[in-house]
């Protein structure tokens, strides 16, 4: 510990606080008002309602696999994320001789430059883990899909059951990609680090800034509350 600096601690620490504090804000059920989260929460329990009175539904198992199909790639190229971080740690020296010689860089000793990709190894690891954990999530949800009565049974309670479950599981399913893809968010900012500390810290504000701008007062997602419940299916909702 001796081998990094103060200033570097300081900014590590502020980036954890940050991202801790922006996660428990971002996705806690206590409510902090509407959120992108909440409010497509209430969209996915009308799309699994509206599934269970299709008799034919290929349109629900396509849209879940384009799902699917989004969130594996974002496990694969944190993948080659991840291998190429490791070739990073194989050869630090090099690395580091390279950004050293740009303007404005904070002179870092390879211990801290060490630090600094292990920090980006394990937000990828865990961005892998949340997209990997999602994948299996809509896996689920898919299962329920093709387990669902036909519309002769939804009058059941079992049947409204397993719809809200099926929203619930795909609910689940958003929440571990967004937290993977707030990792991506992380990261990047990560590599402000490797200049300056102070830049890093103020990097950080910044994508805390940009993801409430884009959860909690976007544009998209003033459109996607104004969007009233359908009639036939408030008598449903749990």
């Amino acid at each position: 510990m001796s081998e990094i600096s103060w200033i570097d601690l300081g900014a590590l620490a502020w980036f954890l606080v940050l991202w801790s504090a922006y996660t428990y804000y971002g996705d806690s059920k206590k409510g902090y008002g509407q959120t992108l989260l909440t409010v497509m929460r209430k969209h996915r329990e009308v799309w699994m309602m509206r599934m269970l009175r299709r008799e034919n539904r290929v349109a629900d198992v396509t849209i879940m696999s384009a799902i699917m199909r989004n969130v594996g790639l974002f496990s694969t190229t944190t993948l080659f994320i991840l291998a190429g971080l490791l070739a990073i740690l194989g050869s630090v020296d090099k690395a580091q001789s390279l950004v050293q010689d740009l303007p404005f860089v904070y002179t870092a000793t390879r211990v801290e430059w060490e630090l600094k990709v292990l920090l980006l190894l394990m937000i990828f690891i865990y961005a892998f883990f949340k997209f990997a954990w999602s994948l299996r999530q809509f896996n689920y949800a898919l299962v329920l899909v093709g387990a669902a009565p036909p519309p002769s049974e939804i009058d059941t309670p079992a049947a409204t059951k397993l719809a809200h479950g099926a929203a619930r599981i795909v609910s689940g399913g958003v929440l571990n990609f967004n937290r993977g893809v707030r990792a991506y968010y992380f990261g990047l900012a990560v590599l402000s680090w490797f200049i300056h500390p102070v830049l890093f810290a103020v990097i950080t504000v910044w994508v805390v800034a940009v993801l409430y701008r884009r959860e909690f007062r976007s544009h998209t997602l003033e459109l996607l509350d104004s969007i009233p419940e359908p009639e036939d299916l408030t008598d449903t909702q749990p």
